[in-house]
């Protein structure tokens, strides 16, 4: 049978295999006829599992096949645009037996005997950055999750939330913070155990370090791991407000930046969900008023976000509930009220419900309009006098 007539299923021969890796190394590109996706995996993975050191030549193969998954992972094959999903993909990129090679490729290539500690690595710490970029994708998967686990990523991922106190504080270090965080983010999205495993290999205290870490998009990543690793779980949780994670939370709900404040807030939420007493330490932290100020903000994620939490804050707490009303948050919640977006206007109303008992009464009516403006409907609200 001629090659170009095999059927997708049959394996290909050692040959096909080389032809593969050749093209790969000559940064050819990919006939759709000679090669198939699974094809393009393996000879990945291969050409990563003989290249594990540090030798220029070899750290340039290992970078374009990293990239070469992490692209099949993220968008479909990369070489040419076959009718497979990524998911497909995803499938097949952990099927071949990528996932031990490339929590392998998390730890920084062991030097040479003959190398100079000093000299610069090629693509030093973009291979790592890939890595752990491409475990993120496949830990999309919920399936997939432990045996990345199992295969000894975590250990790996908390040593690179580290790597800026070795003194190299810039951009390709600061990439590799943020995959690392954006991956164990992904391992423990509702998996209880990871989530505590996470814990158990140290790695809650530096991601609440790098809170204020000067690059924000590495805060943000930071922060969205704590606030998978707060859900559902009072260790972890106790663990982030033991770290003294509350202050520079409530610094970041007060940032210009819409991602920042909106994940903020979502740990901040994740914390107090089902925690009174940490709920308390929350509000002497400082949090109630600019959660209040986030129902004004641009982004109506934060705004929902702050409504809900708001809500959590005047759950069986009269004295809490008060100070929400006459700190100004009953306009803004009204105000959304009309909202368009239904998950907007159900969180509104959910902190509205909580905050009535306070409220004497709604009325709503209908002002003179000016001329040429127009019609408006407006809700007053008046409280209890509280003195």
């Amino acid at each position: 049978m001629a090659d170009d007539d095999r059927r997708p299923h049959e394996q290909p021969s050692n040959s096909a295999r080389r032809s593969v890796k050749r093209k790969l190394n000559d940064d050819f590109v990919v006939d759709r006829r000679s090669v198939s996706p699974e094809d393009v995996i393996r000879a990945h993975v291969e050409v990563l599992q003989r290249c594990f050191d540090s030798v220029d030549a070899d750290r340039v193969l290992v970078k374009r096949s990293v990239d070469g998954l992490c692209e099949l992972a993220k968008d479909g094959w990369s070489f040419v645009r076959f009718c497979y999903c990524a998911e497909d993909n995803v499938n097949l990129i952990v099927e071949s037996g990528a996932v031990p090679v490339l929590v392998q490729y998390l730890q920084e290539p062991q030097l040479m005997p003959h190398e100079d500690v000093t000299r610069f690595r090629p693509y030093e710490h973009e291979v790592e950055k890939g890595c752990a970029f491409t475990l993120g994708l496949l830990a999309i998967k919920p399936e997939h999750q432990q045996r990345i686990v199992d295969s000894g990523a975590l250990p790996h991922l908390v040593a690179m939330l580290k790597r800026h106190k070795s003194g190299q504080n810039y951009r390709a270090v600061n990439g590799v913070i943020r995959k690392a965080a954006d991956a164990i983010t992904n391992l423990a999205h509702e998996n209880g155990n990871i989530k505590t495993l996470v814990r158990v290999e140290g790695g809650i205290p530096p991601l609440v370090e790098l809170l204020e870490f000067a690059d924000m998009k590495v805060q943000r990543a930071a922060a969205g791991a704590l606030r998978t690793l707060a859900f559902k779980n009072d260790e972890n949780k106790t663990q982030i407000v033991g770290c003294n994670a509350l202050p520079t939370l409530v610094l970041m709900l007060q940032s210009e930046d819409v991602g920042l404040h909106f994940e903020a807030v979502g740990v901040i939420g994740n914390l107090v969900h089902s925690s009174p007493n940490i709920k308390k330490e929350v509000l002497l932290a400082g949090a109630l008023q600019p959660v209040i100020e986030l129902l004004s903000s641009t982004c109506s994620e934060s705004q929902r976000e702050a409504a809900l939490l708001l809500g959590q804050f005047a759950a069986a707490d009269t004295d809490c509930k008060v100070h929400i009303v006459q700190r100004g948050a009953v306009g803004p919640l009204i105000e959304m009220l009309q909202s368009s977006e239904a998950q907007l206007k159900e969180m509104s109303a959910f902190a509205l419900g909580r905050l009535a008992q306070v409220i004497k009464y709604l009325v709503a009516y209908r002002p003179v309009n000016e001329p040429n403006e127009p019609e408006q409907r407006y809700i007053c609200v008046r409280s209890f006098n509280f003195n």
